[in-house]
């Protein structure tokens, strides 16, 4: 059809956890510029499926860039070539006909492989059971909406909270550092009056579940705000930092 791409698709393909992977070329011919990545891959397995061939496996749920499962490493950045998207919502009018693209999973020891693009992130579940949520009685919704709170702190929260626990951070970062993730989660609880009961327990018990997990230290050099695909700021993990020191005062 007219108007139709064609790419050169390098894709990491690895039968499980024990297995070696390795970079298989595939040809994904006929794709519109309006098709989502996601649905790239769609129809590259379409034709995988149609000639007896192991499909690629990858995640996706909302397909709406609110669920962070769509983890993919294209051409050597999170989620792709495009600032504040998630792969889901980047189109493959952002590339040219005949290029190639090299697809790849998060890589860190903490995020171990589960099969090809598919990584285990539960290890960003288990940082939020140690304390990314309010566990004191703060009342009803309607309680809570007749505390106030001021604007700077609310706007605050709501960009902290943003943070849709993808992982691209970690897959940018050199270091492997979840900083940026748990910087937000702290941060977004600690701008309202309900999260500020359990502030010092929370930093100090997610800080030591992160390093639990395997996670590299920060060094500042900012790859995880600029792939973040909510453009969550790296203030977040400044006042990570703040919140830790006080929690020890």
């Amino acid at each position: 059809m007219s108007g139709d791409l064609s790419f050169t698709l390098h894709v990491w393909r690895q039968s499980g956890p024990e297995q070696a992977g390795e970079l298989k070329k595939y040809q994904a011919e006929g794709i519109s510029p309006d098709m989502s990545f996601l649905e790239m891959l769609d129809v590259v397995n379409e034709k995988l499926i149609a000639a007896r061939e192991e499909p690629i496996a990858f995640e996706s749920d909302c397909r709406e860039g609110i669920c962070g499962a769509c983890s993919l490493v294209i051409n050597g950045v999170p989620h792709g070539p495009d600032r504040g998207v998630t792969a889901c919502q980047l189109h493959m009018r952002s590339f040219k006909s005949g290029d190639e693209i090299v697809i790849e999973p998060w890589r860190a020891r903490a995020f171990p492989p589960i099969k090809d693009l598919v990584t285990d992130r539960s290890a960003f579940d288990r940082i939020l059971h140690k304390g990314g949520y309010v566990s004191v009685n703060s009342g009803s919704a309607v309680d809570a909406n007749t505390i106030p709170i001021p604007k700077a702190d609310s706007d605050a929260a709501f960009d902290a909270a943003a943070c849709i626990g993808c992982g691209a951070c970690v897959a940018a970062c050199k270091n492997a550092s979840a900083m940026l993730f748990v910087g937000a989660k702290i941060a977004h609880l600690a701008h309202l009056p309900q999260g500020r009961v359990e502030r010092k327990r929370r930093a100090q018990a997610m800080v030591m579940q992160m390093d639990e997990e395997g996670f590299g230290s920060c060094t500042n050099t900012l790859e995880c705000e600029a792939v973040c695909p909510k453009e969550i700021s790296t203030g977040v993990i400044a006042q990570l930092n703040r919140e830790l020191f006080r929690s020890f005062a």
